[in-house]
């Protein structure tokens, strides 16, 4: 790992930054959130894919600092819902709805399916840019099911609505610990972790 790698978030969620900095773990490295990102003219995010909306957004941000930028995009894919929200999931309830609007969407879309048919997948896509070109894109997921009825007051999202059998718990019941090592995001970031502990990465961040 580069020493002392300082990387900015596009972002303006502190709960997420938070998390990357749990995420960040031991590693040497600071995490903080882009300076004016509410300023700058909002990337679309209308590709049909998470992939393409992560490089797009980190290309597009890591333009307006001279640091390296991460950016991510991720989301909820239900099966029996044809895979929505997917990668409209931050505004699967309309343009001006909050969490709770969009989890009392999907579960009043939900409420005709067994628990067969209740499976879900959060996915998540890290990119990493710098001067508006990425050069680590990496992405994983998480498997569970969705709950008749949010449980658990932590998190953020639908992660009330997100249960893990293995754990018995939803996101928003489980330890920051037992998310952090179980999610999509933390699963997705550590294998950009382990790109920036490659040697060969200092030739695109120095």
């Amino acid at each position: 790992m580069p020493a002392g790698l300082s990387i900015l978030l596009a972002s303006s969620n502190s709960g997420k930054v938070r998390e990357y900095r749990e995420l960040a773990g031991d590693a040497n490295i600071e995490i903080e959130l882009l300076p004016g990102f509410g300023e700058i003219p909002q990337f679309p995010e209308d590709a049909p894919t998470f992939a393409e909306n992560a490089a797009g957004k980190a290309e597009y941000y890591s333009r307006h600092t001279s640091r390296v930028l991460l950016a991510d995009d991720s989301g909820l894919v239900v099966p029996a819902l044809g895979g929505a929200p997917g990668v409209h999931s931050a505004r699967y309830a309309g343009p001006n709805a909050d969490d709770s609007d969009r989890v009392r969407k999907l579960l009043h879309e939900m409420e005709i399916f067994e628990e067969d048919r209740r499976r879900a997948k959060f996915v998540c896509v890290t990119a990493i840019a710098r001067r508006g070109r990425a050069f680590i894109i990496t992405s994983d997921s998480a498997d569970g099911l969705l709950a008749k009825e949010p449980r658990g007051a932590g998190g953020f999202g639908y992660d009330p609505i997100f249960f893990l059998p293995e754990i018995g718990k939803t996101f928003a019941e489980a330890s920051r610990e037992a998310k952090n090592q179980l999610s999509h995001r933390g699963k997705a970031f550590r294998k950009a972790l382990a790109y920036l502990a490659d040697p060969a990465s200092l030739a695109w961040i120095e």
